[in-house]
């Protein structure tokens, strides 16, 4: 069967989490390369000239592996666009050494001097345009009418100004949008990326976090709005904690009267915001939608019970937010009583396998391939991207599926969900797209919660988890 191809955003995820589970980066370059030089060798006589015009990044990596395994059959030289000093891995240097006396002055570089060029320039990492050297080598390989062949995507894609193979040797997948007219014959190459590393959650999923400015201001980092409590307490309080702790700048918490004190006890950071009344009901959604508008990302449902009167309000105010929305808990029924209030919305849905059939009428399946599907079909037919929380947690935006179970069973505790809510929200307000801030909050709360039992085991607690969250992104951000 063909792999699904994948956004190239996924590549270095990919790659983090190979690592992760033990193999290491240099062994998948090692691998992409010897295919690159199968490929070629194939396509090519004995005698051939073989020109591989290599980058600085990986891509230029597996290009120079690429010359190593093809100089055994074929006569290679070796063009680096940058300097040597440029490179930037010591991976790729690593590799670069190897071919070093068959590399030749880019100047030099004649493309019909050869009979087949490998296009090793630029990878799936590059924004916009190619600029200086890289615009005039791409048109030099476009113009010379020999066969070219790119390694896993043509240099400069998607831009317009970019390689045009007879032929892209891909690796692992095929990348979102690759197809023959921009990217020739495409061969796809294993190159021994774990399965799990594609399916299950890891570190790897923090490289989809957008990376914060060093000239940002308070509340450029994020702006959370938690709605929640009135019967409860804990919960709105560890949901705000959890967003705090996984770096936003403000967290608010509006919550019925007589829990604003509470929660405003359990930490001086948040910003508490009373509601009269015992209970979130009706009244209260036109100052909640006033609030939410500096707002990056609100969480609404932890603690706030099941009162006819607070479902009611859920629904008004999910149906008019117009800000990305975490609905969890109470919130969850709520929505499930008018699912058709969530078409259209930016936000995650994180349910337990009770909500989620209060959510879409079904109970997810014991077996996990099957459960990916049901919530994949779930998240696709309702709109934002589902977590269901489980033994092994399934994520959806209704097209990609993943899992996460790294977790442990001490993790049933009471307020461990609202902290997984706090950690979604948190990284939605640092600007993570859902699918991918659900991705990273499930790793995220799993792990800081294997961190937590090693020291307080079955004596863990909500709190405990709280704060190992910075210590699992001090180790993988």
């Amino acid at each position: 069967m063909a792999s699904p191809a994948i956004p190239q955003e996924e590549v270095k995820v990919l790659d983090v989490n190979s690592a992760f589970l033990g193999v290491r980066t240099i062994t998948l370059m090692e691998n992409a390369g010897a295919a690159v030089a199968k490929n070629v060798i194939a396509m090519t006589k004995p005698g051939s000239r073989i020109a591989v015009v290599c980058g600085r990044g990986n891509n230029g990596g597996d290009g120079f592996v690429a010359a190593r395994h093809i100089s055994a059959e074929r006569t290679v030289d070796v063009y680096l666009v940058e300097s040597r000093e440029q490179i930037a891995s010591e991976i790729t240097r690593i590799n670069f050494e190897r071919v070093r006396d068959r590399t030749r002055p880019l100047e030099l570089f004649n493309p019909k001097g050869y009979d087949l060029i490998v296009d090793a320039m630029l990878g799936v990492g590059i924004k916009g345009t190619p600029a200086a050297n890289y615009a005039k080598l791409i048109k030099m390989v476009n113009e010379s009418g020999r066969t070219v062949v790119s390694i896993d995507v043509p240099s400069g894609w998607p831009s317009e100004l970019r390689v045009r193979p007879d032929t892209t040797v891909t690796l692992h997948a095929p990348k979102l949008g690759m197809d023959k007219r921009n990217s020739g014959r495409i061969v796809v190459e294993d190159i021994g990326i774990p399965k799990e590393a594609a399916d299950y959650c890891g570190p790897g999923e923090f490289v989809l976090l957008p990376r914060r400015s060093k000239n940002a201001h308070k509340g450029d980092s994020g702006r959370v709005l938690v709605i929640g409590g009135g019967p409860y307490t804990g919960a709105p309080a560890f949901t705000a904690m959890a967003a705090m702790r996984i770096g936003v700048d403000l967290t608010f918490v509006a919550t019925p009267e007589p829990a604003a004190v509470p929660v405003a006890v359990y930490s001086p950071n948040i910003i508490v915001r009373p509601l009269k009344g015992d209970h979130l009901d009706e009244s209260h959604v036109k100052d909640l939608l006033e609030l939410s508008r500096n707002m990056d990302v609100v969480a609404v449902g932890p603690g706030l019970g099941g009162e006819k009167e607070t479902l009611l309000a859920v629904r008004k105010f999910v149906a008019k937010c117009s800000k990305p929305i975490v609905i969890d808990a109470d919130a969850i029924e709520a929505c499930g009583q008018q699912p058709r209030i969530l078409k259209g919305k930016s936000g995650v849905v994180t349910p337990h396998a009770g909500e989620f059939k209060k959510l879409t009428g079904k109970t997810p399946p014991e077996d996990t391939s099957r459960r990916g599907q049901m919530v994949r079909e779930a998240a696709s037919k309702y709109g934002p991207t589902i977590l269901l929380k489980g033994p092994v947690d399934v994520i959806s935006d209704g097209t990609y599926v993943k899992f996460n179970r790294v977790h442990n069973e001490a993790m049933t505790v009471g307020g461990t969900g609202d902290v997984l809510t706090g950690i979604v929200a948190g990284l939605i307000a640092q600007k993570a797209r859902p699918f991918a801030a659900a991705r990273m909050a499930a790793f995220t709360a799993g792990f800081a919660g294997n961190l937590a039992f090693e020291e307080k085991s079955f004596g863990l607690l909500a709190t405990d988890v709280i704060e190992k969250i910075p210590l699992v992104l001090r180790r993988f951000l």
